[in-house]
């Protein structure tokens, strides 16, 4: 097969020559494409007898590959040389200060938890917790709900699944934080002070409810607790809560099976212009629920009710947090939209107190 030297040499030449990959690469078709030179010399094979083929195919393989090796190395070495040249245009001065890192944000309900904790703290509150998979006593009948309550069924409480033949108690996801004044009252008996916040569970879905939320229950116990002693709290709470001078409170009587009397309380708010604004107008808006502390959730507890007698309220934290910072929608807490959260997030080392601040 005659030319082949030629043919070597030309291309190999070429590829030396090529100064960019465009080049580069119209040298390759012109090679080893289809209707590439070597590939024309390739389809002569079949012309041959086998002898003639066990002797020009090799060489024209070896061809073949000494071209594409060629390509190769000239393509690094025009990638390197683009390198370099991009190098030589760009620098870095490394005298100069860092460019800030975005920082994560704190969640609002993690900053109300924190916010609720500093403000009772104040007035001598502790924490107390507890598990989040309830006894249906515990749940339930601690608590002076009757068997025949609606919030007992399954339509309103998650009810965990067990076999038939399981003799324990059912369990259920708790439905309020008042289990743990149980838990509390029997492990510290009285004189006692606490709230328990935490998440809780029930069967609803819409723009203000949500089948996992967040509630703070507060309790307190001593030998002549009463209802002035609680509504001096839950002012003290909303003022500094909301941050207002002022606030009104209107306690309404209601019913909760484990507080008697028990009480619905509002906050006298305005609606200006859809805009809600808390402490003035003429308007009132319900914020939580409270109560004496009913004797036989104090006997629940192993605490005598005709020697103490306390006070209990509990509050969505989740609806506070809207509240004070103007969340219209309750799911948009729980779907995770990083854009929300920087919008409606707080800095990470900024820890809410009374002295210093809640909400800065």
């Amino acid at each position: 097969m005659d030319g082949l030297s030629d043919l070597r040499a030309k291309y190999l030449e070429q590829i030396g020559a090529a100064a960019d990959a465009g080049a580069l690469e119209a040298v390759r078709l012109a090679a080893l494409g289809k209707k590439g030179e070597v590939a024309l010399k390739m389809r002569e094979l079949g012309q041959m007898s086998a002898e003639e083929r066990q002797v020009a195919g090799p060489v024209l393989n070896g061809l073949k590959s000494e071209i594409d090796a060629a390509l190769k190395a000239r393509k690094a070495a025009l990638d390197d040389a683009a390198l370099d040249a991009r190098l030589k245009t760009e620098w870095l001065d490394v005298t100069l200060p860092g460019r800030p890192r975005p920082m994560g944000t704190i969640h609002p309900i993690s900053q109300v938890m924190e916010e609720l904790t500093a403000i009772f703290a104040d007035m001598g509150f502790a924490v107390a917790e507890g598990p989040q998979v309830e006894s249906d006593w515990f749940n339930f009948d601690a608590l002076n709900i009757a068997p025949e309550h609606p919030a007992r069924q399954e339509h309103d409480t998650f009810f965990m699944h067990r076999a038939e033949d399981d003799a324990r108690p059912p369990h259920v996801l708790r439905t309020h934080t008042s289990p743990v004044q149980i838990r509390a009252m029997q492990g510290q008996g009285a004189p006692i002070r606490v709230i328990a916040p935490g998440r809780v569970y029930r069967m609803d879905m819409d723009q203000t409810h949500t089948p996992m939320f967040h509630q703070v229950e507060g309790l307190a116990i001593d030998r002549d607790i009463n209802m002035a002693q609680l509504k001096w709290v839950l002012e003290e709470f909303c003022r500094a809560f909301f941050e207002l001078d002022e606030v009104e409170l209107r306690f309404r009587a209601s019913h909760f099976p484990f507080t008697e009397p028990s009480a619905e309380v509002d906050i006298r708010c305005s609606w200006d212009n859809g805009q809600l604004k808390l402490g003035e107008g003429n308007d009132w808006l319900e914020i939580l629920g409270s109560g004496m502390v009913h004797p036989n959730v104090l006997r629940a507890g192993g605490i005598d009710p005709d020697e103490w007698q306390g006070f209990a309220f509990g509050m969505g934290i989740d609806r506070i947090a809207m509240l004070k910072y103007g969340i219209p929608d309750l799911r948009a807490f729980f779907e995770s939209d990083l854009r929300w959260l920087r919008h409606y997030g707080f800095a990470a080392l900024d820890q809410p107190s009374l002295p210093a601040g809640l909400s800065r």
